[in-house]
């Protein structure tokens, strides 16, 4: 199945970045907390350029958003699933019906249209089996034009983040 949304163009954006841009970018990558006086101190750049810089890259669409990365565990979403969803029907209605769906469940994280055998993955989170089970029956099964769900629980996280490296 194509893929059902828009593509970003990131060839210009990227295209743009020179290596004071990318040394910014990592440090917000490792500290999205992190000041522009800190910034510029390690960069050794005043805070103007910096702060431009940083206005620039978030004005493009570089920098899409900052975030808090929350341990599931301590917030009693525990249970972790990845599901693979495909769809009976491939059209663009009926996949941006199927986006539109689950961009509106709390319980999906992370959604990818995906090649394949599948045409989506989910990363899910639930408090426990007996949630996403819940979560599986009454939400995720009841979606039009539903076909075939794989459920693969996650025993444990290896590795997890959300840092590029250029």
């Amino acid at each position: 199945m194509g893929n059902l949304t828009k593509k970003e163009d990131s060839s210009t954006a990227q295209s743009s970045l020179d290596s004071m841009d990318l040394s910014i970018l990592r440090l917000l990558q490792e500290n999205a907390r992190i000041t522009v006086k800190e910034i510029s101190d390690k960069v050794h750049l005043s805070t103007t350029p910096v702060h431009e810089r940083i206005k620039r890259m978030e004005e493009s669409g570089v920098i899409k958003q900052y975030a808090t990365l929350v341990d599931h565990m301590k917030v009693k979403k525990g249970l972790m699933v990845i599901c693979y969803v495909s769809l009976k029907q491939h059209s663009k209605e009926a996949g941006d019906k199927f986006i539109k769906t689950i961009l509106e469940l709390n319980e999906v994280i992370e959604c990818y249209n995906i090649s394949g055998e599948f045409d989506f993955m989910l990363k899910v989170v639930s408090e426990d089996m007996n949630a996403y089970y819940d979560f599986h029956v009454n939400k995720l099964s009841q979606i039009e034009n539903m076909g075939h769900v794989q459920s693969v629980f996650v025993m444990g996280i290896i590795k997890q983040t959300h840092q590029l490296v250029y």
